[in-house]
């Protein structure tokens, strides 16, 4: 009797085992392995709002197509052919932004942004293909962690391009935000004057799991551990160490905060996690009626004061 008790739940066990392994490759290949990310599409909580009738970037596509853009690469510390574009400003200047872009996109996609800089600013502009991403090599998705070795090395390319006198500003949207987050918390150049990020994550266990019980409905224990424990083995990094939150309690670089009080992909409550935690010079900015990603579309004029008067405190 005892030994068919035992039978039984070792059988559940192993089941249990065999089940909860198979998710967890699954989820890795839905959230992090290189791949289509079909769950984006139609995704609510990615929806434009209705009542912005017109798109105030309708025309960047073309604008980008109009560019003399350079072409970058680097070498990452762990042997990935890395891709950028690069735009001098019609005016010589020591000036540049680097502009990190979200989950699942790449750098063509950040027209809107480049345009600002360029054409408002003055400033010159890089945007890499993070790793996994665009032009760049690598088939996994590092959720900033990985990548923030990789905008270090970004930086360190523009100071040898521009010299000692670069000042240098990162510039980052979703995954993108929470990249230069992740990044302003390592020791970096002073050439590096200032960070905006635009409705970045405290970090990728707290987003996943967000997402994982509002997508699928499912608890984040245990999958995102086990999850997690696939993603070192193949990526090398646990989500637990994806924290731009503790990132930025290391930062001694100027931050502009911004986030959309509808963001739904992202939840707004994340920014206030992460201004309050922020060691550095800050500004906070929420954008009312703005969802994900959607802040300068909302409202472009404002969108760029903040940006430009910000940025006009630390970069002369």
């Amino acid at each position: 009797m005892k030994r068919k008790v035992f039978i039984v739940i070792a059988t559940v066990f192993v089941l249990l085992f065999l089940v909860l392994t198979a998710a967890s490759f699954y989820f890795y290949n839905v959230a992090v392995a290189r791949a289509e990310k079909d769950f984006l599409r139609g995704n609510p909580d990615l929806e434009v709002s209705a009542s912005l009738e017109e798109n105030p970037y309708s025309n960047n596509e073309a604008w980008w197509e109009q560019q003399a853009f350079e072409e970058w690469s680097l070498m990452s510390d762990d042997g990935l052919k890395l891709h950028a574009y690069y735009l001098a400003a019609a005016t010589n200047t020591n000036k540049t932004v680097i502009i990190a872009h979200g989950y699942s996109s790449k750098a063509a996609d950040m027209g809107n942004l480049a345009q600002m800089y360029s054409d408002k600013l003055g400033y010159n502009v890089l945007l890499p293909d993070a790793r996994g991403h665009g032009d760049s090599e690598g088939n996994y998705i590092g959720f900033g962690w990985r990548e923030r070795k990789d905008y270090v090395r970004w930086i360190e390319q523009v100071i040898q391009h521009s010299g000692d006198q670069a000042q240098i500003v990162l510039h980052g949207v979703s995954m993108g935000g929470a990249t230069v987050l992740m990044t302003s918390g390592e020791k970096l150049s002073s050439n590096v004057k200032a960070v905006v990020e635009d409705c970045g994550y405290t970090s990728a266990k707290e987003q996943l799991a967000y997402q994982l019980k509002r997508m699928y409905h499912l608890p984040s224990f245990p999958l995102i551990q086990t999850t997690s424990l696939v993603t070192k083995l193949r990526a090398g990094y646990y989500f637990g160490e994806a924290s731009a939150l503790e990132q930025v309690k290391k930062s001694v670089t100027p931050t502009l905060f911004i986030h959309g009080d509808e963001d739904l992909f992202v939840p707004t409550e994340m920014v206030y996690k992460l201004f309050e935690n922020g060691s550095s010079e800050k500004k906070l900015v929420i954008v009312p009626g703005a969802g994900h990603g959607q802040a300068r579309f909302v409202n472009p004029e404002a969108y760029d004061r903040e940006v430009s008067e910000f940025l006009g405190a630390y970069v002369k």
